[in-house]
């Protein structure tokens, strides 16, 4: 069954890409409506993508990240609200705050199991729907990510991305320094993975097909494709993998290469972002 391309939906595909309105329409009738596969189309037509499509979702709320006073463990959470202003209000921004705090003492393994976990004596899950009748608005605890190792620093871009980076080394200052920097990176950067042994394979085989897509689009030679794409793979692991990127506060050097100067055995082991619309 074909379904059918809205206004609106053409609309959202345009402010999530950049893509031209009737490229939007075009790749939406291509993908029988489905959002994510339109995008694709377009990339793989060599249409100028935007890169920020993942801060237009509807999302609102609080994302927040925090590590215990010896920095060996760090949470991050997102509690989700349908609207900025409910995002805004003390309550709300508090029972966040709380929840991170549940999070940090307890240490649960899962969402589920923060959810079953109590706050001023009442478990989370529970204040969460006495919180959607009082407000009458959707209400969830909608991420939850845990690190844990020899030094994890949070950062947090005012209330909308919540950061951990995990290294290998003891924290000390010059470890902490480093590992907001990074955080403050992954922030604005959102990278796929630490290096490109950690990015997943969905994602590997979808920027190939996407490089072969648009080595045809470009006419060139079917023998050439497969080579063309991979290296477009390899500029894809050198732009959004977060050691192999330029590092944001001296473009003339890697992260890699930032991290060896601050000890030669440092290096990032995760990370976790957590972010409004993701």
């Amino acid at each position: 069954m074909t379904a059918t391309i809205t206004a609106q939906a053409v609309n959202e595909l345009r402010l999530k890409t950049g893509a031209g309105l009737m490229d939007c329409k075009k790749a939406l009738t291509e993908a029988n409506g489905d959002m994510e596969a339109a995008i694709d189309y377009l990339r793989k037509k060599g249409a100028k993508v935007s890169e920020l499509r993942a801060g237009k979702a509807a999302n609102e709320g609080v994302a927040l990240a925090k590590t215990s006073a010896d920095g060996k463990i760090g949470v991050a959470i997102h509690l989700s609200s349908e609207t900025d202003f409910v995002a805004k209000n003390q309550e709300f921004v508090t029972f966040a705050q709380q929840i991170a705090e549940t999070a940090l003492q307890s240490k649960p393994n899962s969402l589920d199991e923060l959810l079953q976990l109590s706050v001023d004596g009442i478990t989370i899950k529970d204040k969460l729907n006495d919180l959607v009748g009082k407000i009458n608005e959707n209400i969830q605890l909608s991420k939850y990510e845990k690190l844990t190792g020899e030094a994890v620093v949070a950062y947090n871009h005012g209330s909308r991305v919540a950061v951990l980076v995990q290294l290998n080394k003891t924290i000390n200052p010059a470890i902490e320094a480093i590992g907001k920097d990074l955080a403050m990176q992954v922030a604005a950067m959102n990278p796929a993975g630490v290096d490109k042994d950690s990015v997943d394979a969905a994602t590997l085989k979808r920027e190939l097909e996407i490089g072969m897509e648009q080595a045809r689009a470009e006419g060139k030679a079917e023998n050439m494709i497969e080579k063309i794409a991979q290296g477009k793979l390899q500029k894809f692991f050198k732009e959004n993998t977060l050691v192999n990127q330029q590092y944001v506060k001296d473009n003339s050097k890697t992260v890699e290469q930032v991290l060896k100067e601050v000890d030669k055995e440092l290096k990032v082991v995760a990370f976790k972002r957590v972010a409004l619309g993701n």
